[in-house]
């Protein structure tokens, strides 16, 4: 099961995948793509990767442990959906024109559509359960909601791109060990 980096791990396979395929067209270099919020300045990249919101997913009937060994049990994993905004650098000084920014757009949308399936053993090579795959969607919001979100940094809207990562499943470090049987009694009653 994955340990708590993976937040973490999903956001760097982005920019990683991104920085890959987006350089050195139509952003010339690999450290112009960073995981940034817009609110921060002073900043010299191109394109943002902002985690915005994460989620628990809502309640499912799940065993209150699972067996991970002959004699260990452990809570299961916890899921969670990512919230992440793709965005341009507005204080950036690479003096971007509307049609850059809407090919930067564009090929962001590209790359990530297509990686769009992640294998949880990638980010985490030492996993020892194997999970199933982490799927990155075009959140669907409204333009109110994305809106929104621009207005809770405090910066005007801008185009951007929305997505939702799910599941992300965080394992819990609760772990039992249990005895193991070493002696049974069993009576019959004969009458």
């Amino acid at each position: 099961m994955a340990d708590y980096p993976i937040i973490s791990d999903v956001s760097a396979h982005l920019v990683k995948i991104l920085r890959q395929k987006m350089c050195p067209e139509p952003i010339p270099s690999p450290n112009n793509i960073d995981v940034s919020s817009p609110a921060e300045q002073d900043v010299d990249y191109i394109l943002g990767l902002y985690l915005y919101d994460v989620r628990e997913e809502g309640e499912i009937a799940v065993p209150p442990f699972i067996s991970v060994s002959k004699a260990r049990l452990q809570k299961p994993p916890k899921p969670y959906s990512l919230y992440y905004m793709l965005f341009i650098n507005g204080s950036s000084q690479m003096g971007l024109k509307a049609h850059d920014i809407q090919k930067i757009i564009g090929r962001a949308a590209q790359i990530v559509n297509d990686g769009s399936v992640i294998n949880p053993r990638t980010l985490q090579p030492w996993m020892q359960v194997d999970e199933g795959p982490i799927i990155v969607a075009p959140a669907k919001i409204s333009l109110e909601d994305k809106v929104r979100v621009w207005s809770a940094i405090n910066k005007p809207y801008q185009i951007s791109l929305f997505y939702k990562v799910s599941p992300v499943l965080l394992s819990s470090e609760i772990i039992v060990d249990t005895a193991r049987v070493t002696k049974a009694d069993f009576n019959l009653d004969v009458k």
